[in-house]
């Protein structure tokens, strides 16, 4: 399943097809199903698609908000992935930052207003929103009135954090346990939607060249930070080794990109686990019966 309203609809039917096409060269039944810009047709495109399983490949709002994971329940479809509440938490980075600081993982320092005495450089981001779109990095008081206005612009709220200086990491999860670190170099300041889906914009380093201590402290917080929000199955967690601190949690993706420049797939390939028998292990959960949402939650 792919498609759908959000702003990351290009990106999910790429994510879709690729999906497709290798559960296919597994000679496993699957059908490509695009789902419309318009939420109220979803739920009559799932309907008539006669699916027995889901494997949701939305990127953004509405797949990855835990929204279609609810409609999926409501309709008894078994799905790939985390449960809606998980996702809900994954999607909001405000709320996924409250969930990890409870848990007593480092998150960076967030400023509560624009009133507030910041420390420059400053980052701006809208709360609720993927792929870096919205996202800005301040560098003087003077940008930030437009660095707010662009985050806000994406509504849901936004977040303005300090900046970090430090290698960019990310650990994809995988039958609920952490693949081979990935140390991301864009070419661009940091990684933003150019750099995450142009070809050529950004070096993927893996294994990350970083100690094997360190590697190993960065797998166990992210695989913390994945069961912190409820996730389940898989995920992709992104950090920062931050100078003098260690690692430190910017956010978490319950649908990760699935395109020829993500991630998780990047991980999988390091780890051994060519990108057909990737896409095969992130379906297998979802042939086991699923509880409801309210049995789970009593």
């Amino acid at each position: 399943m792919c498609g759908g309203p959000s702003r990351e609809r290009e990106i999910s039917l790429r994510s879709g097809k690729a999906v497709h096409e290798a559960l296919l060269s597994l000679g496993l039944p699957s059908a490509l199903v695009i789902l419309s810009r318009d939420p109220r047709e979803i739920p009559g495109e799932i309907a008539s698609a006669g699916l027995t399983r889901a494997f949701i490949a939305l990127h953004g709002a509405y797949g990855e908000d835990g929204t279609l994971q609810t409609l999926l329940e409501e309709m008894k479809i078994p799905y790939t992935g985390s449960p809606p509440e998980a996702c809900r938490y994954g999607m909001n980075k405000v709320s996924s930052r409250l969930k990890w600081i409870a848990a007593g993982l480092p998150v960076p320092r967030a400023y509560s207003s624009v009133a507030e005495e910041m420390i420059f450089p400053v980052v701006v981001k809208p709360a609720s929103e993927g792929s870096s779109l919205g996202m800005s990095i301040v560098d003087s008081p003077a940008g930030l009135k437009a660095a707010v206005e662009t985050a806000a612009s994406f509504g849901a709220g936004l977040l303005l954090e300090e900046y970090l200086p430090g290698p960019e990491l990310t650990v994809g999860i995988l039958a609920d346990r952490p693949l081979p670190v990935i140390q991301v170099v864009p070419k661009r300041r940091f990684y933003d939607y150019t750099a995450k889906y142009t070809p050529g914009q950004t070096e993927y380093l893996v294994p990350a060249p970083i100690p094997a201590e360190t590697a190993a402290a960065v797998q166990d917080l992210s695989l913390r930070a994945h069961e912190a929000l409820g996730c389940r199955s898989f995920s992709r967690v992104d950090l920062i080794l931050a100078e003098g601190r260690g690692p430190v949690l910017l956010e978490l993706n319950t649908i990760p990109g699935m395109t020829g420049t993500s991630l998780l797939p990047k991980a999988a390939a390091a780890a051994g686990i060519p990108f057909p028998e990737l896409c095969r292990q992130m379906l297998d959960p979802a042939w086991a019966k699923r509880e409801p949402a309210a049995a789970r939650s009593s």
